[in-house]
């Protein structure tokens, strides 16, 4: 006969799983469009702790979106072809030849590789791009940097069909024009514009910082979109944030219920976020 002591850590593990219980009621049937991008991206192990997060959150009942980005993967395609970039203040241009290795690399590579993370882990997963069924219509951002898009018209009735079936879509930021241009498009931007035609419960934008901090550089749990217009115009919010942040405003003018900047480097932020009481990052809501 076998006997066994009750370990501490999982009496500890029982008891984050009861006390989950209202967390996991309250996410179930909700849409979350998760943008997955830095340093998880490229780490194996990572991946694979991001796959398992997102095949539990839809086995408890959540309609998981991810959108993905891929910039350092692009720029060592386009290094290896011999496709030399110009910048216009600060901002790539995307002309004819480099938008071609966005779409290889986004679309091919990387997106297959998060769809077979998350296939490996028992999921159903299946590459998309904004091109499909007409899901992000673009108009062109600036002339002077070529095939960069703002996503100007979306049809998420795909992505609609996808929940239906059990299926996760993985989505390249990536929009047609309406004279059968390709367009690239900031994966921030594209993963608001998404949740906002889905009217999604939530927007995670998982970066490689823990979140939205304040003069003292403390993390703050929570901010309104008011607050958030204030941090930017008085400095506190700047750099690589202001987009984020304003992707964030654009999402809740749009539909979407809350965007939550947080840390994708932590481990499970995710399941953090959603499942936890203390969360994993910076919520903003309305």
């Amino acid at each position: 006969m076998r006997t066994q002591d009750m370990n501490r850590d999982w009496i500890a593990t029982a008891r984050t799983l009861n006390q989950a219980l209202p967390n996991l009621q309250r996410y179930t049937g909700a849409i979350v469009v998760v943008k997955f991008g830095g340093h998880a991206m490229g780490d194996d192990a990572a991946m694979d702790e991001f796959a398992r997060d997102i095949v539990l959150m839809q086995m408890v009942g959540v309609n998981p979106v991810i959108v993905h980005g891929g910039g350092p993967m692009i720029n060592e395609k386009l290094a290896a072809l011999g496709i030399e970039s110009q910048f216009v203040n600060g901002k790539r241009v995307t002309d004819a030849a480099t938008v071609e290795v966005v779409e290889m690399v986004l679309s091919g590579l990387v997106g297959k590789r998060i769809v077979q993370a998350i296939n490996r882990q028992g999921g159903k997963a299946v590459g998309l791009s904004g091109k499909d069924a007409n899901l992000m219509i673009c108009e062109q951002t600036n002339p002077d940097l070529g095939f960069v898009g703002t996503p100007s018209e979306m049809d998420p009735s795909i992505l609609r069909d996808l929940f239906e079936k059990g299926t996760i879509p993985v989505i390249a930021p990536l929009g047609a024009g309406r004279e059968g241009e390709t367009f690239n498009v900031n994966g921030d931007t594209a993963a608001g514009a998404i949740a906002a035609a889905l009217k999604a419960d939530r927007l995670l934008l998982l970066t490689d910082v823990e979140g939205v901090k304040n003069k003292e550089g403390q993390v703050l749990t929570e901010l309104t979109s008011q607050s958030i217009r204030d941090m930017i115009a008085d400095g506190t919010i700047a750099g690589g944030m202001i987009p984020k942040t304003e992707t964030a405003l654009l999402a809740i003018e749009g539909g979407v219920r809350g965007v939550v900047i947080l840390d994708g480097r932590a481990p499970n932020a995710c399941l953090l976020e959603l499942y936890t009481s203390h969360g994993a990052g910076t919520l903003i809501r309305g």
